[in-house]
C-alpha cells in the first residue's frame, strides 16, 4: 500500500535549481548597473565619480578630531569651519591620487574665499608629515582619523573625496575621487560661485 501523498517527500531538485541561480541574478543586477553607469557616463556626459551623497543639502557632521602632531596646525574642530566657505579634503599619505591631487589643492588655497581643511584618515603620523612636507601643505587645519569613525559618519565612500560646506554648515557638494579640470569646472566652480554670489575662475 502507497503512502498517503501528503506524507511523500517533495521533489528537491528545484530547490537545488533555484539556488543555482542566485549568484547569477547577482551578478546579472551588478552588471546591469555597471552598463548604465558606464552608458550614463557615454551618452549622457554624466561623471559617475560625482557619486550622490544623501548628506548634501544637510548639516555637516560634527568635527572633533585632534590635530596631526607635529604639523603646527590646529585640530579639526567644528570652529575650523564655522562661518566660512570650506572644502573638507580626505586624504592619506598611502592613497596614490591623492598625491596626484594635492597640487589642484595647493592652487585652490590661494583663493582667500575659501577655507581647506583635512581629515587625514587611517595613516601614520610621520607618513603624513612627511607626505605634507614633500608636496605643501594647503590646510588650515587638520584632523587626524585613525580609525575612520569621522569618515563613516560623513560618508566616505573612497579617497580621496572632498565635501563643499557652506558658511552655515551644510554640505554643497561631495567629490569622490581626486579634481582635475572637468571636475572643477562642472562641480566644484559652480558650487562655489552659488556659494559666494561671485564667479570663480
Amino acid at each position: 500500500m502507497s503512502a498517503p501523498q501528503a506524507d511523500r517527500p517533495k521533489p528537491r531538485g528545484f530547490a537545488r535549481y533555484a539556488l543555482a541561480l542566485i549568484p547569477l541574478v547577482v551578478f546579472g543586477g551588478i552588471a546591469a548597473t555597471a552598463a548604465k553607469m558606464l552608458y550614463d557616463q557615454d551618452f549622457h556626459g554624466k561623471n559617475i565619480s560625482e557619486i550622490p551623497s544623501a548628506l548634501i543639502g544637510t548639516k555637516a557632521p560634527e568635527l572633533n578630531l585632534p590635530s596631526l602632531e607635529g604639523s603646527n596646525l590646529p585640530p579639526l574642530t567644528d570652529s575650523a569651519i564655522k562661518g566660512k566657505l570650506t572644502l573638507v579634503n580626505v586624504f592619506a599619505s598611502w592613497c596614490l591620487p591623492c598625491r596626484e591631487e594635492h597640487p589642484i589643492l595647493t592652487e585652490l588655497a590661494k583663493d582667500n574665499r575659501l577655507n581647506i581643511v583635512a581629515i587625514n584618515y587611517k595613516d601614520k603620523n610621520d607618513s603624513a608629515l612627511r607626505f605634507l612636507g614633500e608636496l605643501g601643505n594647503p590646510y588650515a587645519a587638520i584632523g587626524v582619523d585613525p580609525n575612520g569613525k569621522a569618515a563613516i559618519d560623513w560618508g566616505v565612500y573612497g579617497i580621496p573625496e572632498s565635501y563643499l560646506v557652506a558658511a552655515d554648515g551644510t554640505i554643497l557638494y561631495k567629490r569622490v575621487g581626486p579634481f582635475d579640470d572637468v571636475s572643477l569646472k562642472e562641480g566644484l566652480y559652480p558650487a562655489m560661485e552659488k556659494a559666494l554670489g561671485k564667479p570663480v575662475s
